[in-house]
């Protein structure tokens, strides 16, 4: 068990090398990652990024769902504060789902995801719970139409075999 006492000397040696100061709130790369919590998929590591570089949702499937748009509606507003406007054009939504994913194990358990997604028994297969690669399709085309014009919106799928990701959704401009 990795318990406090070890979290906090881990903190300590975290806080030594000092790569915390000087960061904004805003991530540097404009971009906001949409992942699973499975800790296989830690999307700072399967994908390279430093810390500062990106935001990370993460939830159970990395699953765009209302409370995930509710997240991001919070975000812009946060956004909106700090810079007095929309925020960058460039901003680059990427949904990141992966095989083996947990959450294909809950088809057995639908009135847990049709809670989750907020849909009735009879949308539920839409979602594509137990294909990755059809998920991350749904997921970014609720995300195009729901965030503003302009900005990018892009799916991929990580292998946990592998440790490679494919890129199911190449980036693409929200239209208006």
């Amino acid at each position: 068990m990795i318990d406090t006492d070890e979290l906090t000397e881990r903190n300590a040696r975290f806080a030594d090398c000092g790569s915390f100061a000087g960061l904004k709130l805003m991530p540097k790369g404009s971009l906001t990652v949409i992942g699973c919590v499975d800790p296989r998929v830690d999307p700072t590591d399967v994908l390279g990024l430093e810390l500062g570089e990106a935001a990370v949702i993460r939830n159970v499937g990395g699953r765009v769902t209302p409370a995930t748009l509710a997240t991001l509606e919070m975000l812009s507003k946060v956004v909106q504060a700090r810079t007095g406007g929309p925020g960058p054009r460039d901003n680059h939504y990427a949904v990141l789902h992966h095989t083996d994913c947990g959450i294909t194990d809950l088809a057995v358990f639908p009135y847990l995801l049709t809670d989750y997604f907020d849909v009735p028994a009879t949308d539920l297969a839409a979602k594509a719970v137990t294909d990755p690669v059809a998920a991350v399709r749904v997921d970014v085309e609720i995300l195009r139409q729901r965030l503003r014009a302009g900005v990018f919106v892009s799916g991929l799928v990580y292998d946990v075999a592998t440790g490679l990701i494919d890129i199911v959704v190449p980036p693409a401009r929200v239209e208006a």
